[in-house]
């Protein structure tokens, strides 16, 4: 196992980001490229986000609920600050430089409104804004420098106040150049430009300048508040300097000292925990970093926060030390609360963070059923773990429960690296120890060598005085979790779905199970939680003991030893319930290593002569040649893995584990039947069911698979090898995925089937090759390279369902455990979702498509659309894969995925998904077909546009304008005609008619569609030439004529297109429109010539007479216009 860097123990804070806001602000639709958050500010109660739309949007941090939406039409909001000792008014500062202040009315539940808008900054962009830590005033600060104050005069103060006072501005100073940042405390402004800090006593007007020299740039300022206990001591100021300097300055703006950070941050940057990567730490320190602090805030006591386009940089100026400094890259600006930083990318983006002390974060994490994550923070700050004051919030048995809830077949290193970490515990950790005995001593409580939490609940066992120890040792506890000063706020503890071990409890059988209420962090909350906790350790151990006993190859004698052994040892869990797991992997024999090593080193010396093979180009560019090199070596491959999962070895398995199933079970209720009452039988049964429920979710992925009808029946069964049977080396590991890999995309994936390939004279039958391509995934699935046989599937087996059925279920299978699968059962979709975006980002690993099939299975179309938002980690062919029976649904996929996009981008994305270019041909057929009137309703019996019907309404009509719209090549247009043509979809058929230059067969339709609205400019159908113009005038002729004898006239109705249908094609609505089109002039010989003039009425004639008269009146005016300009330019000259 390759080595860790491991934190310094000097490092025991941490900035974490335990919850995910990327969905609030897609609620707020403040995601996009046209809307995005501007600015920040926070309060106790509320975040504020203002947006480049003019709305500002107050959210309350209780729950992430969206209370109030404030609309500015003065422009987007450039500023916006919080009034913190009354949180009923804000302060928003606009683009066009008006500041407005808003009194909310919260508490008389009353609408938010404007009471003072600020125009003394009209036409100057706010860069600051401050509020009074005692009085309504805000301070504002403008790029020019003017600083002002506005007093606020409120309707709690009377209505008649609020209504005839209105205080004017104060201008308070105008300093050399652009106001960076405002602080107010106790009476004093601080102001920071960019040349230096001025201190203002706003009281008796008095300011002073800090400091003698100047600076050049972005540099921050802000009060120092002293602690509560420093008696009289005034609080401190700090600016900053070039070259990572502080000068430290007393409340009377005389600088005291200069503190350097320089050679501090030369330190290597710790991690931030986030779910969206896991966390790494280098060890080797940077070069010293000389940096510029554009603001400074204030953060919790002692600490002072500062961010640059690099990171973030946490400071205790007192002490001269570097708190920590993570990497956070394009910060815009930070809002603090306590120990909560708010963070504003330049993209919109708002990220929060919280400053926690290690324990504390591994403890929230552990809480939310985040285990691999706080697993990796407890290994990278082991050394803040082993001391003292971690270890009290962090006991022992926290993390050995931590360990239980790894997966030690895919988390091998993980698990190490947190058995070493308790190993140093366990010597020095005597409380925990004494804490054990304790609980033991009480006989309701114990942990088993296997890691179960054994739960005896006996009403009325405990005499009085073992209730007074518990409920004082439980008051300890909390009072223990009060020592730390910096995180003092009120959390509430709260059993997330994401948790492992989720359950909802009562709170009335709560009060009857326990004698005592207070949680104790050792021990489950209720007795149904407890159980829970078992049922855990149960399934937990279960699969350990599979997969052990699937691992390891021995001799049939070895075996039966083995499992004699095994008989031994179960009866011993009882006798020894605090035996360490180390000594049962001790005692394993050794010598199966070496036979493991023995037996894959043949298949190691195939895969290194395989590999040499392949590198010859004559094998590389033969694919002949290629399937035979990989039908040698996976002959090789067969012998090694195909043995290990026969239908003998499966069974014994499978019987073994319900024999430890049926152990575990039964000494876990070791109750005496008397002393069992009906609430005690009824935990017994939900144990029983829970045991019953894990059986179940161990085999869905099979039993899926056989109800879907899948043909994969074979020595394999409907097992999947999800896991590696034994351990492989890294290196290894990877040849075999490639090699294995390869085999799938060429399709070799047996020697049997190379045989009866040859024997078929080339190729498979694809129900054979499909079947075979199903044994292939089974068996080896741990050894593929999921995305590449993911793309294999979806290109070559599109003739074979099943293959992506099986594909799917070894997803599910090694998805089954995780927390979106177990959410998935009893939460609804919008949670579900939220818990996928906060496991994320998935980049584009396949395992989301398992969860995206659950989903769909679960929820039909309606989990689709929201599908988007993890675009491009799921592709609309795997929708498309997971839709196949049910194309509609595939369509709405894509049509909302399109249309998510703005306008101009719609094309790209649509162009970058039409991978290959076959597909478009695909897409436009469904969405031709889906939500598309009948074709009866669009073409007549010949095969004609009927008159009108491509004014009919199309589902799809965006999709199909742009996927025909695209660029393509000859053929692809003509085909993509052909489509639109055959379902009547005319107005991509007449697009794509003049794309191709098929101007006569466009024109033909044209006429038959009767609508002369298409013979416009805009879109090129306008004739172009003489010709086609007496081609179109034939055209409107027959059609005139066809009319006429098909529908005869009623009344008085006009027949040649009067004013009754000015739309319609008629031979005098087209000779109208030749006549604007080239001149009345002109216009009439070529009707003459057409021998047309005849059917026109009275109206051509009056609007030919206007046309002459305007033409003539626009020529008067161009001729004035001329003249003009040249007596100008002579008058200029002259």
């Amino acid at each position: 196992m390759a080595s860790v860097p491991v934190i310094p123990d000097s490092y025991n804070h941490v900035l974490a980001e335990l919850e995910c806001l990327d969905p609030l602000l897609s609620a707020l639709r403040l995601d996009s490229s046209r809307l995005k958050c501007t600015c920040i500010d926070v309060s106790k109660r509320w975040l504020a986000l203002g947006s480049s739309g003019g709305g500002l949007n107050l959210i309350q941090k209780d729950g992430w609920k969206q209370r109030l939406f404030l609309t500015h039409k003065e422009g987007a909001i450039s500023q916006v600050a919080c009034c913190l000792h009354d949180e009923d008014y804000v302060a928003v500062a606009t683009s066009q430089g008006l500041v407005v202040v808003w009194e909310l009315n919260q508490e008389r539940r009353g609408k938010p409104e404007r009471i003072y808008v600020s125009s003394e900054h009209k036409g100057r962009k706010v860069t600051a804004l401050c509020w009074d830590t005692a009085a309504l005033r805000v301070f504002v600060g403008d790029h020019v420098g003017k600083v002002s104050a506005i007093k606020i005069n409120t309707s709690k103060q009377g209505k008649a106040a609020a209504t005839f006072v209105m205080f004017p501005v104060q201008i308070i100073t105008t300093v050399d150049s652009r106001v960076v940042q405002l602080d107010y405390l106790d009476g004093r402004l601080l102001i920071s430009s960019l040349t230096r800090t001025y201190l203002c006593d706003t009281e008796r007007e008095k300011f002073w300048k800090i400091g003698n020299k100047e600076r050049d740039g972005e540099f921050g300022a802000c009060f120092f508040p002293v602690g509560k206990n420093s008696g009289n001591q005034q609080p401190l100021i700090y600016c900053a300097r070039p070259g990572s300097r502080m000068w430290e300055v007393n409340f009377d703006g005389e600088v005291q000292s200069t503190h350097q950070f320089k050679q501090l941050l030369s330190s290597p940057p710790l991690p931030v925990v986030t779910l969206r990567q896991d966390p790494h730490y280098t060890g080797s320190s940077c070069s010293p970093q000389s940096l510029s602090f554009s603001k400074l805030l204030y953060l919790t006591e002692h600490c002072v926060v500062t961010w640059t386009e690099r990171g973030i940089y946490i400071f205790l100026p007192q002490s001269l030390q570097v708190l920590l400094w993570s990497e956070v890259k394009d910060i815009q600006d930070i809002a603090v609360h306590k120990s909560e930083l708010f963070c504003l990318h330049t993209n919109g983006k708002v990220v929060h963070l919280s400053l926690l002390l290690v324990d504390r974060c591994i403890e929230r994490l552990m809480r939310r059923g985040f285990w691999t994550l706080a697993a990796r923070v407890s290994c990278l700050f082991q050394n803040s773990i082993v001391s003292c004051r971690a270890r009290k919030n962090l006991p022992l048995d926290k993390l050995e429960h931590l360990k239980s809830q790894l997966d030690a077949s895919t988390q091998q290193d993980l698990t190490a690296q947190l058995e070493e970490l308790i190993a140093k515990l366990e010597p020095l950790d005597s409380a925990c120890s004494s804490r054990r005995s304790s609980i033991s001593s009480h006989e309701s409580f114990s942990i088993l060598d296997s890691g179960i939490y054994r739960v005896i609940s006996r009403r009325g066992s405990q005499s009085d005085e073992d209730s007074c120890s518990l409920h004082s040792q439980t008051f300890s506890e909390d009072e223990r979790l009060k020592e730390f000063p910096t995180h003092h706020e009120d959390e509430q503890l709260e059993l997330e779905s994401v948790s492992h071990a989720s359950v909802v409890v009562e709170a009335d059988r709560n009060e009857t199970f326990l004698p005592f209420s207070i949680p104790l962090s050792f021990r489950s909350p209720s007795p149904l939680v407890s159980l829970q906790a078992v049922k855990e350790s149960v399934s937990s151990f279960v699969r350990k003991t599979t997969e052990k006993i699937g691992t390891l190859h021995i001799s049939p004698e070895s075996r039966g030893k083995h499992e004699a052994k095994d008989d031994e040892q179960l009866p011993e869990l009882t006798l020894n319930p605090v035996a360490s797991p180390q000594e049962e992997k001790e005692s394993e024999p050794q010598n199966c290593q070496l036979h493991e090593e023995d037996r894959l080193r043949d298949l190691k010396a195939a895969t290194a002569e395989a590999i040499a093979k392949l590198q010859d180009p004559l094998v590389l560019l033969e694919p002949q040649s290629m399937r035979r090199v990989l039908q040698e070596w996976l002959v090789h491959l067969e012998e090694k893995f195909s043995q290990e999962h026969s239908p003998l070895s499966l069974e014994k398995n499978r019987t073994v584990c319900a024999e430890n199933q049926r152990a575990v079970l039964e000494e876990n209720l070791q109750v005496a039947p008397a002393d069992r009452d009906p609430v005690d039988k009824e935990q017994s049964g939900i144990l029983e069911d829970c045991i019953e429920k894990e059986n179940t979710d161990e085999t869905c992925a099979s039993k899926s698979m056989c109800e879907n009808g899948t043909d994969v029946t074979g020595p394999l069964g409907c097992g999947f090898q999800v896991s590696p049977p034994c351990t492989i080396e890294p290196d290894v590991l990877k040849d075999l995925t490639e090699l294995t890999t390869l085999c799938f995309e060429l399709r070799v994936f047996s020697a049997e089937s190379a045989e009866a390939e040859k024997s078929s004279e080339g190729s498979l039958p694809p129900s054979a090759s499909g079947t075979l391509a199903c044994r292939f995934m089974q068996s080896y699935f741990f050894l593929l390279d999921l995305k590449r046989v993911k793309q294999c599937i979806i290109t070559t087996c599109a003739t074979s369902p099943n293959v992506w059925e099986t594909y799917i279920a070894g997803l599910k299978e090694i998805t089954c455990h995780s927390p979106v699968a177990l959410a998935m059962e009893s939460e609804d979709m919008l949670k579900i979702l939220k818990l996928l975006h906060d496991l994320g980002p998935w980049d584009d690993s396949p395992l989301l498509l398992a969860h995206a099939q659950r989903l769909y299975e679960k929820f039909g179309e309606t989990a689709l659309r929201p599908l988007i938002k993890f675009h491009p980690s799921i592709l609309p062919s795997d929708i498309k894969q997971l839709c196949r029976n049910d194309p509609a649904h595939f369509l709405a996929y894509l049509d909302s995925l399109v249309k998510s996009k703005p306008e101009d981008q719609r094309p790209f994305l649509l162009r970058s998904l039409l991978q290959p270019e076959s597909v478009r041909l695909d897409w436009l057929c469904l969405a031709v077909s889906h939500d598309a009137p009948q074709r009866a309703n669009t073409v007549d019996e010949e095969g004609n546009p009927r008159p009108r019907s491509h004014l009919f309404t199309w589902g799809y009509s965006q999709l199909i304008l742009l996927l025909i719209k695209l660029p393509a090549d000859f053929v692809m247009k003509e085909k993509m005609a052909d489509i639109c043509k055959s379902h009547g979809f005319w107005p991509g058929y007449l697009f794509l008619c003049l794309e191709l230059d098929r101007r006569t067969e466009a024109f033909t339709n044209i006429v038959h569609l009767d609508d002369l609205s298409l013979l416009n400019g805009e879109d090129g159908s306008i004739p172009e030439t003489i010709e086609e113009w007496k081609f179109v005038l034939h055209l409107a002729q027959n059609h005139s004529t066809a009319s006429h004898q098909h529908s005869p006239q009623n009344g008085n109705a006009v027949s040649n297109g009067g004013p009754s249908c000015p739309d319609c094609i008629t031979v005098e609505n087209v000779a109208l429109l030749l006549a604007k089109a080239i001149g009345p002039n002109r216009a009439l010989p070529l009707l003459q010539e057409c021998g047309l003039t005849l059917e026109l009425s009275e109206r051509f004639t009056s609007v030919c007479e206007i046309l002459r008269i305007a033409e003539k009146r626009q020529r008067a005016l161009i001729q004035s216009m001329l003249e003009r300009c040249d007596r100008f330019l002579w008058s200029q000259q002259a």
